[in-house]
């Protein structure tokens, strides 16, 4: 359906939903609408998690037909790895999206037995956790040539996408494709691609569970590659 120019530009920028979920959700809690069958949940501070699927939660929301979480840290790995595949197809992208990210990395496929895709975030990163998770190119360089060195004999390329213009002269000796973006796209290739690199971020997490690859965060930049160290992400990531 088509909507008027100008509209889903301005509901990204005002974060219109967001706030009216979250006003509502407050005056339910405050001002209960309707008795057990709109129930609000807010993250408790002192937790580190709260576990949708956990017995305190299930007992509150047990004859709810509405719920309005409210906190980042709400998780439910177990009901993520119940439900995956309804997951994954609730948010299959649009045609545009799922042609350009395959046609990537069938490209990437013609001259190597492994693609990995790279997620080199820096953007918000350089002042996030004070920098913690801010790495140059040079570092991600490097990080790509210890991991086509795990694969003695077969031949690697990369999928590099950033939040920032990107050169494959960045990568010298290796076998590179960027992204274009938009994003999505992006987000949608590294889901096709055999492994994924990247600094903790819930992107790159998003990507292993839609394509159920193998991911590896770096949480310094002492991290060394070793593939034993990567999974499949469940969703659980709590930064």
């Amino acid at each position: 359906m088509d909507v008027a120019p100008g509209v889903a530009i301005a509901v990204r920028k005002t974060r219109i939903f967001y706030h009216v979920i979250r006003s509502t959700s407050a005056l339910n809690e405050h001002w209960p609408l309707l008795r057990n069958t709109i129930v609000t949940l807010r993250q408790l501070e002192d937790r580190h998690t709260t576990p949708l699927d956990g017995p305190e939660v299930q007992e509150k929301i047990r004859t709810a037909k509405i719920v309005f979480p409210y906190g980042w840290r709400f998780r439910a790995p177990g009901l993520v790895k119940k439900h995956a595949e309804k997951i994954r197809n609730y948010f299959r992208p649009i045609e545009a999206h799922e042609n350009s990210s395959r046609q990537m990395v069938d490209r990437l496929r013609r001259s190597a037995d492994v693609v990995v895709g790279v997620h080199i975030r820096r953007g918000d990163y350089q002042r996030w956790k004070d920098g913690r998770f801010f790495f140059p190119a040079s570092r991600y360089a490097d990080w790509m040539r210890e991991m086509a060195a795990q694969f003695p004999g077969r031949k690697i390329s990369f999928f590099v996408c950033s939040d920032e213009p990107r050169n494959t002269g960045e990568f010298p000796g290796l076998s590179v494709g960027l992204g274009v973006g938009p994003p999505v796209a992006d987000l949608y290739t590294l889901a096709k691609c055999d492994y994924i690199l990247g600094p903790v971020s819930t992107f790159s997490q998003w990507a292993s569970f839609y394509g159920a690859k193998p991911l590896l965060h770096f949480y310094s930049d002492n991290e060394r590659i070793e593939l034993e160290r990567f999974h499949i992400s469940d969703l659980d990531l709590i930064e």
